[in-house]
């Protein structure tokens, strides 16, 4: 790959970052401004880079703080995750890059409130008159996102009949090639066999845009503007803070943990694991009800005279 290479490369995956994941305006910078200092170190071509070249560019950022150096590393990390995701290269050499021990972030989370409001802003939207099919078609991806817990690209690139009205689950082929089973609510099936009659029967897709089908960028922008109607701050709502409610969400409801990382598509179950950490609150309440000591230590707190 030429320096031009690269920069199509990083372009391209700062607007993945912003469309699916909703990635601050800071973030991107910081992230852009690492994969482009990387590109320069490596002579334009970090899109080629091996675990070699990569260990020796982590080399020289020993004088760094703790905090940069994580950044740096989850930027590689992440950029070449997604090459190899994208099918841009056949390898992932992000494991040379350092680990210096940064705490990851919670992922951000809406209430079971804050969706019910989403979902009031979907039905608000679907009794206009005269109706609009790309309420239905809203109506569609919002079930998906959130009853499903799909992935921005599995979703935008949903074949035309990939949902039957008859079989309440999808098998869908995700990072890495693995494929898994996701369910499909009666509610999303409903939804979508409604925006599917609009669908025109020769194309591919179940949600077409242009000559190819809806992109991250604009599914992220559908989700800001019902953001804003249903009265959340729109950098609080992407297609990836609804799939973070659908795994949270869940195991609120007593979901097991080892179902949802299969249903999440999670490769390794440490990464299913931070939904545990996401409500503590909760399950500080939850032992404080319901643990035999807690009522005992109610009981021995001191009285007022």
């Amino acid at each position: 790959m030429s320096a031009g290479d690269d920069r199509a490369l990083i372009d391209r995956f700062l607007e993945m970052l912003a469309a699916e994941a909703g990635a601050a305006k800071n973030t991107l910078a910081a992230y852009g401004t690492d994969l482009r200092l990387a590109s320069q170190a490596l002579s334009g071509r970090l899109g080629d880079a091996g675990q070699g070249e990569l260990q020796a560019l982590a080399g020289g950022w020993q004088a760094l703080s703790r905090a940069t150096v994580a950044r740096k590393s989850a930027a590689l990390r992440r950029f070449f995750a997604f090459l190899a995701d994208e099918g841009l290269r056949a390898d992932d050499p992000g494991a040379a890059l350092p680990r210096p021990g940064a705490t990851r972030p919670l992922p951000k989370v809406l209430s079971t409130a804050d969706v019910d409001r989403l979902f009031d802003a979907v039905a608000a939207r679907q009794a206009r008159v005269p109706a609009d099919p790309l309420d239905l078609r809203l109506g569609a991806l919002v079930e998906l996102l959130y009853g499903s817990g799909l992935r921005a690209t599995e979703l935008v690139s949903l074949p035309r009949n990939a949902v039957h009205p008859d079989r309440p689950y999808l098998i869908l082929k995700g990072k890495g090639g693995r494929e898994r089973l996701v369910p499909i609510s009666d509610r999303a099936r409903a939804a979508v066999a409604l925006w599917r009659g609009h669908v025109d029967p020769a194309r591919l897709w179940l949600f077409p845009s242009g000559k190819a089908h809806l992109s991250r960028v604009r599914l992220y922008q559908i989700l800001q503007g019902l953001a804003v109607e249903a009265g959340i701050p729109p950098d609080r709502v992407s297609p990836h803070v609804l799939r973070h409610a659908f795994a949270t969400h869940l195991l609120e409801g007593g979901a097991d943990l080892r179902a949802l990382q299969s249903m999440l598509g999670h490769a390794d179950i440490a990464t299913t694991e931070i939904y545990t950490h996401v409500d503590s609150r909760r399950l500080v309440d939850l032992v404080n009800s319901r643990h035999p000591l807690g009522q005992a230590l109610v009981d021995a707190r001191p009285r007022r005279a």
